[in-house]
């Protein structure tokens, strides 16, 4: 079925109108999160009931589709993805196709709440790097940004990943009046313990209850702030993601910038997101959206999905649409915990 699809189709498998290859699905287990970072929810946050929600073998279903039309990077993602119920045997199964080089990366983004728990399953699992989300190292602050969370629990997960042999990238997002205070020591936290670090603008995604105006801190202003105190210079490496990076030369290590805002990145685009309830959207920062489950309920067959899948990224946006004067009432209304980060 798959194969009579692919025939069928009128261009070659996930290259969308402008040329642009898709070899990266960033997969949603769970719109929940046990955090509530002031820049991605609000404080009473409303999820997604259960049965609104793909199953793990329905995750499993879609994965297999995206591999088999030539994606080769997978992340799983939330909310946060280690809160869904037995999701190592999601992983587990995912990774027969690291076994025979059909996927080249399984990996995922976490709040490392959980990860001391989890991380030694997900080695085993052929996960070999991470993303931890992380926006400072003052135990204080740390509870006052993500609403209630603990710094020692990320800070434990964190050391017990990398005690399991997985490799950890910092992501932090950048947030004024914050991480100006915060930049020089996650520098040399994350680079002292052999991490990578990356800056991500605020992008004005669903209401969190906060003005995020007030709280968007421009990358080129930072980077100058970095730049005064460290050298800093541009590296070519990329990690199939958005980031640009450069090499801090006192440390040795990397830091990357993503700028959706201010430097967007959509020319180069090559990934694709689908939300725990099935939505493909193949832009962040517009409305488009197929919904993979209803098809997936109503066909046994994988025809359709993929059908559906193609048709999707044949209709892929050039670029999204975040305007630094619509932050504070976003265009999009979704947020990032129901996108998949």
């Amino acid at each position: 079925m798959l194969m009579d699809a692919l025939q069928t189709a009128t261009r070659p498998p996930l290259v969308d109108t402008f040329g642009r290859s898709v070899s990266y699905l960033r997969l949603s287990v769970t719109d929940r999160c046990d955090l509530r970072c002031v820049y991605c929810m609000p404080e009473r946050m409303s999820f997604m009931r259960r049965q609104h929600l793909l199953s793990l073998e329905e995750l499993e279903r879609v994965a297999r589709a995206f591999i088999e039309l030539g994606v080769t990077k997978i992340r799983l993602t939330g909310g946060e993805p280690l809160m869904r119920k037995n999701v190592m045997s999601l992983f587990q199964s995912l990774s027969r196709f690291l076994r025979d080089g059909s996927l080249k990366e399984l990996t995922l983004t976490t709040n490392a709440t959980r990860l001391a728990e989890y991380a030694a399953a997900l080695a085993d699992a052929g996960v070999r790097r991470i993303n931890v989300s992380l926006d400072t190292l003052d135990p204080q602050r740390f509870t006052e940004l993500t609403r209630g969370g603990s710094l020692v629990t990320v800070l434990k997960g964190i050391e017990t990943a990398q005690a399991a042999g997985l490799a950890v990238k910092i992501n932090t997002v950048a947030l004024k009046g914050v991480t100006e205070e915060e930049a020089d020591r996650l520098i040399r936290f994350a680079h002292g313990g052999g991490m990578g670090l990356t800056f991500i603008e605020t992008m004005p995604l669903g209401e969190t209850g906060a003005d995020r105006l007030a709280q968007y801190l421009p990358l080129d202003s930072l980077r100058r702030r970095i730049e005064a105190r460290w050298t800093v210079t541009p590296v070519s490496q990329r990690t199939g993601g958005p980031a640009r990076y450069a090499r801090i030369e006192e440390t040795g290590g990397l830091i990357g910038f993503i700028t959706p805002l201010t430097h967007n990145f959509c020319e180069g685009c090559n990934r694709v997101r689908v939300t725990a309830a099935g939505v493909l959207h193949t832009c962040l920062g517009q409305e488009d959206a197929a919904d993979l489950k209803d098809i997936m309920r109503s066909s046994p067959g994988d025809q359709a999905l993929v059908a559906s899948i193609l048709a999707a990224i044949r209709s892929k946006p050039k670029g999204h649409d975040f305007v630094l004067d619509r932050m504070s009432t976003p265009r999009i209304a979704r947020h990032m915990s129901n996108t998949g980060g």
